[in-house]
């Protein structure tokens, strides 16, 4: 047999059966070079499938209004430690991150499907606790809990919510929107989740430590409670409407402000630049950051789970809505060559580079 010919089995001559594909470790992609690997392969044939991955929230055209769909899981030991977490924050907290995409889309949620995977560690009771959180939520943000799933898992707890919302068509923001000469601003303030995270593994080396002790939280509330029952900006949302203003682009603050400029910047196929000294912080989120031997602007820069919206807006809108005090300006689009940059306190220009979290 000729040396270019197929063996009758279908491998070729020169390897041995047994031979193993190339492996390629997912860590090599990351979280976001692993979706954009899948998008790839998928196309959008569906004339009502309007946008698909690669957003906050996927569109569904449905006729008068577009629908939006997200969905986020949170895996023990990965997303949430049950050792600090009690199960109505976290039931919350499912529920408040989901929303978030929906806001980030300029959409209001309506309902949403809760799914769980459940060691035999749980009771009835722990569920009855994560449902009552759920349904904290679902009464604050307005929406539905209209089905999900149940199933056994070997060990921990794993919970998928998809939430579905809405917005008129005209009134959709995507990731790609923004152009130089944008105003780049964020609500709320940043850093302090994971500020509060900081408090909460700490006291829970020290119970590891001396199971006596009293967890020591009263001076930290406004952090932790970032951490343990984060708040998704839909009031924003309304407030937008309210004054008939439509971001260019906008996402949410989930993996930390520069990873989330960079989405932006690479969507928008813009650059953007941030100052250091724009940048709103809580006094007490500076305050345990200093106790933690940690920047203040790290945190806000990298910190993430704060779910506050980061968005660009044109100018004239940004006059209509500049007084309201809970919208920052933290900066501007430029043009792509120019590149995502902070500008620092010293006036010096650094490149944004995300440094968050990575979840592979």
């Amino acid at each position: 047999m000729k040396s270019d010919q197929v063996a009758s089995n279908g491998s070729s001559p020169n390897r041995m059966p047994s031979d193993e594909p190339s492996r390629t470790e997912i860590s090599s992609l990351g979280e976001f070079g692993l979706i954009d690997r899948i998008r790839q392969r998928f196309s959008l044939n569906n004339p009502s499938s309007v946008v698909g991955i690669g957003d906050d929230a996927a569109v569904i055209d449905g006729g008068n209004t577009y629908q939006l769909v997200s969905t986020d899981m949170l895996v023990e030991g990965i997303h949430f430690d049950l050792s600090f977490t009690p199960l109505e924050h976290l039931g919350y907290k499912a529920v408040a991150v989901n929303a978030s995409d929906i806001a980030a889309m300029n959409g209001i949620p309506r309902q949403i499907t809760v799914s769980l995977g459940l060691s035999n560690r749980f009771s009835v009771e722990a569920v009855d606790a994560l449902y009552r959180g759920i349904g904290y939520a679902c009464r604050d943000y307005g929406v539905d809990l209209v089905g999900g799933d149940t199933t056994a898992a070997p060990s921990g707890l794993l919970i998928s919510v998809t939430a579905i919302g809405e917005v008129k068509p005209e009134r959709l923001v995507r990731r790609s929107g923004g152009q130089p000469g944008d105003v780049l601003c964020v609500t709320g303030d940043l850093g302090g989740a994971y500020a509060g995270l900081q408090v909460l593994e700490r006291e829970k080396v020290t119970f590891a430590e001396n199971p006596d002790a009293q967890p020591q939280l009263e001076a930290y509330d406004y952090v932790v409670q970032r951490q343990l029952k984060p708040k998704a900006r839909t009031d924003i949302v309304h407030d937008f409407h309210e004054h008939n203003i439509v971001p260019t682009a906008m996402i949410d603050v989930s993996d930390g402000l520069a990873s989330e400029v960079l989405h932006l910047c690479q969507q928008s196929k813009v650059g953007m630049r941030v100052y250091e000294d724009k940048l709103p912080m809580d006094v007490l989120t500076v305050k345990t950051a200093d106790e933690f031997q940690l920047n203040a602007v790290t945190l806000a820069m990298n910190g993430g789970e704060d779910y506050e919206l980061l968005f660009t807006l044109r100018q004239a809108d940004f006059e209509r809505i500049k007084d309201h005090a809970d919208i920052h300006p933290i900066g501007y689009v430029q043009s792509a060559d120019r590149g995502a940059q902070l500008a620092t306190q010293k006036e010096q220009l650094v490149p944004i580079q995300a440094q968050g979290w990575s979840h592979f």
